[in-house]
């Protein structure tokens, strides 16, 4: 009985085994076959080579691309630059309130003339990102020759005026008022690029004497009107932007330190020689207000720095700024800013700061103008060393030099220059042939015409 069954399954059995073959591998084609159907491969995914997750490693590729592409100095500027305006005028509003009240004023009156101020500088950053580089370097000698013009009546008696110790000013009539040092710096460097490019292009600075006869002549022209006014500070700015353009033109490193030299030299001696500056030079650091209250700014802008921590008191919420820390919408408006929106605030006006300052160099090291490479390398210069000059004060690691923060503190003599220097570095990122190519691609007619292209004309008989 038992074989009888054995050879009557004996038969079958291989059928049955064959179904189920089948059957198992429908089950394991099924997801290969809607792979197929979706339009993916058929292939079966294999693990990443080190058994480590695909997605930061991803994420990074991505964000390499795309920190990569033409136009990433473009918006980087753009954005930067109008982000620290926008938030300077907020802070401009909420430092000078207590300030204005003190004068009898309306609470907006500072921030409405930096809104004007604002409104104008917007205006400047638009003409100069549409101007070609050939009118800008034609602007230059005009420029240079007004800021001289304007730096010399500073010193004429009824006409320039002293704040705080510092005649550097022009009142225009009214409420308003100009520091023409703050357009020597522009001037400066649109003049000094000019001249270095076209010397450049004669192949003439491999020569010392050409590389600097007349930039450092004129720059220390324009640095001893500077101090006839007692301005330290911009002076500062300005020997930056000098000796950003000798670097920039590939200065030895004797002459480099030779000027250096010189100039730290008479920086010392300057101050030794003024009891205001010396004060300054002794308070970095300082956590004391000193026997007759000589460090008293730089003390309270620590304290107001102190009590903001990790993200601040509120807007409006500074207590410093009620009568205790002096200037504190002009040169220390980055301890208000660090008192009210606290350490994530400042570390943020920090990020756009370095955002903008490395849009800069990305422009000057990848054009191939020499105009366009010292004027950029300049204009970032100027910008960076201010704001690491006007932080670093705050901080207490450099002596308080009285120079605002760039494009954030209260000031339009100081604003719209700086404005249109960012127009300068927007012009010359839109210059870069990779970034006109992609602008093109973006404008509507382009788009349209690209569109308008791809459509098949119809038979005449068809409507």
């Amino acid at each position: 009985m038992t074989a009888v069954l054995w050879a009557g399954l004996a038969g079958p059995v291989p059928a049955v085994a064959g179904a189920a073959g089948v059957a198992l591998r429908s089950r394991a084609e099924a997801p290969r076959a809607r792979l197929v159907r979706a339009g993916g491969s058929s292939r079966t995914p294999k693990a990443p080579l080190g058994g480590g997750p695909r997605g930061p490693r991803r994420l990074y590729e991505q964000a390499r691309r795309a920190w990569d592409r033409p136009l990433t100095a473009y918006y980087l500027i753009l954005g930067s630059s109008l982000l620290v305006t926008v938030l300077g005028l907020v802070m401009v509003y909420s430092a000078s309130m207590i300030q204005a009240l003190e004068y009898s004023l309306p609470a907006s009156y500072f921030f409405r003339k930096q809104f004007v101020a604002a409104l104008i500088g917007a205006g400047l950053l638009l003409l100069a990102s549409r101007m070609p580089v050939k009118l800008h370097r034609a602007l230059s000698y005009p420029l240079l020759l007004a800021a001289v013009f304007l730096m010399v009546l500073v010193q004429v008696p009824g006409i320039g005026h002293a704040v705080n110790g510092n005649q550097n000013w022009i009142y225009l009539g009214g409420p308003f008022q100009l520091q023409p040092s703050e357009f020597g710096k522009l001037a400066l460097i649109l003049w000094g690029a000019d001249l270095l490019a076209r010397k450049q292009e004669r192949r003439l600075l491999t020569q010392w004497k050409h590389l600097l006869v007349p930039l450092v002549p004129v720059a220390f022209l324009l640095l001893g009107l500077i101090m006839l006014g007692g301005d330290m500070g911009t002076a500062i700015i300005l020997t930056a932007v000098l000796f950003g353009l000798l670097w920039l033109a590939g200065a030895p490193t004797r002459l480099f330190a030779g000027v250096l030299g010189i100039a730290v030299l008479v920086g010392l001696l300057l101050i030794r020689t003024n009891e205001n500056r010396m004060s300054r030079l002794a308070c970095i650091g300082a956590t004391d207000l000193g026997p007759k209250g000589e460090c008293w700014q730089a003390v309270h802008g620590i304290y107001a720095l102190a009590s903001g921590g990790w993200f601040g008191s509120g807007l409006g919420a500074s207590v410093e700024k009620w009568g205790q820390l002096p200037e504190p919408h002009t040169d220390f408006i980055f301890a208000v800013a660090g008192e009210e929106l606290g350490l994530a605030g400042t570390l943020s006006v920090l990020a756009l700061f370095a955002a903008l300052g490395y849009a800069g160099i990305r422009v000057a090291g990848r054009t191939e103008d020499p105009f366009v490479r010292y004027a950029a390398g300049g204009v970032t210069t100027w910008i960076t060393a201010q704001a690491v000059v006007n932080i670093g004060a705050v901080l207490g690691l450099l002596p308080i030099a009285g120079v605002p923060l760039p494009l954030f503190s209260y000031g339009g003599s100081a604003l719209l220059p700086t404005m249109f220097a960012v127009g300068l570095l927007i012009a010359f990122a839109r210059q870069d042939p990779a970034a006109k190519a992609a602008l093109a691609t973006r404008r509507p007619g382009v788009r349209w015409k690209s569109m308008r292209r791809r459509v098949k004309k119809r038979p005449s008989g068809e409507r």
